[in-house]
């Protein structure tokens, strides 16, 4: 058990953000606020037989990467956990992250780690959902993130990852909110920016448990007309989203790189970081390489965020994903961009794909992947049998080179395991991306050879 007294040495950060240290009995001690290279007292919250988690009650040796944390909620809100680190040092963990974790459970080292990829800190999410509590004991509504480790709203006034107009949105929401008749009801406002010809558009998506009478109505259109945004109202499921008055412009993403605009809707999933967004872009479509002749197969294609760009110089690219409304929306960016003629796309669960099942695909020169955090175990274990066992389908042709754009160090790690090890490909490349700045959220980037 780590004593009052005693002073612990931060060895280094866990995927939480946490400081990772041991104390005199060589059990490992999580502490939160902590960094690597600092001597820290702390106070224990929970124990377990082999670890503990701590906050820090003193601090006698602080580290050069600590800095002051910009917002004024940061500690409360459970939005951020690394402000007080220097954002040069959060790329580095983050690199190391990814780094460990393709050794550890991998057993992968990529020929080359890459640079990070890093933009904007601070003004970057263009994505958020907020909660929304009607809290009598603090005077009104709160609208914000959850509180740090608590499923209570944080009293927030302004928000410094938020877009600026965003930011100072935040009490104006509270005071609409409280105004409601149905206040009580109204459990969150999801939040998406686009642009059109460089100018923001910002839509509000309001999720109300009941229907809202004419005076709320009323108030809501008051507010969009202050505030210059789009009300979206969600009575039940996400299907259900629609606009609160007709005629509002369309929100869009652009990645102009390569001429696209990908129009969606605020209930679309999007990359949060748009200025990251088309970084990753460029560096994903730079380690594909398409050819004028090549054939792509675009794995978890999403809105085609990937594949409309890869179309640009492949000969084909076909884009697969597990919704049958989102390879219609793909469908729809396709013929927008007037990529019809060179994309196709088809809806498929890929968690559950048999070799087989992989192989009628067709060949493909090279693979785009880009899953969810639960990764692409399926499609990966399924090529690694057909590498092993090529007997299953004859004359099968895999792909020479696979980007894999990933949320999950972890899944990462495990899905390059296998292809390395059992599908005969080698790790040629890796790196981080600071999508979520101030967070302990990895993203990633690598590519895999043939030789």
């Amino acid at each position: 058990m780590t004593q009052v007294n005693e002073w612990l040495r931060i060895e280094s950060l866990d995927l939480e953000a946490q400081g990772v240290a041991h104390n005199a009995e060589g059990k490992v001690v999580f502490v939160e606020g902590a960094l690597p290279g600092e001597e820290v007292q702390v106070n224990t919250g929970r124990r377990k037989n082999n670890w503990e988690q701590a906050t820090v009650r003193a601090l006698r040796r602080e580290s050069s990467q600590r800095v002051t944390p910009r917002c004024q909620h940061f500690g409360t809100c459970g939005g951020c956990k690394m402000q007080h680190v220097h954002v040069g040092a959060q790329l580095a963990v983050k690199q190391r992250v990814l780094e460990d974790n393709l050794w550890h459970l991998g057993k992968v080292k990529a020929d080359t780690m890459f640079r990070p990829i890093e933009g904007p800190t601070w003004g970057y999410r263009y994505r958020a959902r907020l909660s929304v509590r009607y809290v009598q004991k603090k005077g009104g509504v709160l609208v914000g993130f959850h509180e740090r480790k608590s499923s209570y709203v944080a009293d927030m006034t302004r928000c410094e990852v938020l877009p600026p107009h965003l930011s100072a949105m935040l009490v104006p929401l509270r005071e609409l909110i409280a105004s409601m008749d149905a206040r009580e009801r109204l459990p969150q406002i999801e939040v998406a920016v686009g642009d059109r010809d460089g100018e923001l558009i910002t839509a509000l998506v309001l999720r109300h448990l009941e229907p809202l009478g004419t005076a709320d109505l009323g108030r809501l259109r008051a507010f969009a007309a202050q505030h210059g945004v789009q009300w979206w109202l969600q009575p039940k499921g996400p299907d259900s989203v629609h606009l609160l008055d007709e005629g509002g412009v369309q929100l869009a993403y652009t990645l102009p790189e390569f001429g696209i605009t990908m129009p969606f809707k605020p209930t679309d999933f999007t990359q949060v970081n748009h200025h990251i967004n088309r970084v990753l872009v460029n560096r994903a479509l730079r380690l594909l390489d398409a050819q004028a002749g090549e054939r792509v197969i675009d794995w978890f294609c999403g809105l085609g965020n990937f594949t409309l760009p890869i179309a640009r110089t492949a000969r084909e690219v076909l884009g697969v994903e597990g919704s049958e409304s989102l390879v219609q929306r793909s469908r729809e960016n396709a013929r927008y961009n007037g990529l019809e003629h060179k994309t196709a796309f088809e809806a498929r669960n890929l968690f559950e794909i048999a070799p087989a099942e992989l192989a009628n695909y067709g060949p493909a020169d090279k693979w785009l992947v880009d899953p969810p955090r639960e990764g692409a175990f399926a499609l990966v274990k399924a090529l690694a049998e057909l590498y092993q066992q090529p007997e299953l389908v004859p004359g099968y042709s895999a792909p020479r080179r696979i980007v894999y754009v990933s949320c999950n160090p972890a899944t990462l790690a495990r899905d390059a395991g296998l292809l390395v090890h059992q599908a005969g490909y080698r790790a040629a490349g890796a790196g981080s991306v600071n999508m979520f700045p101030h967070t302990a959220h990895v993203e990633s980037i690598a590519v895999f050879e043939k030789d």
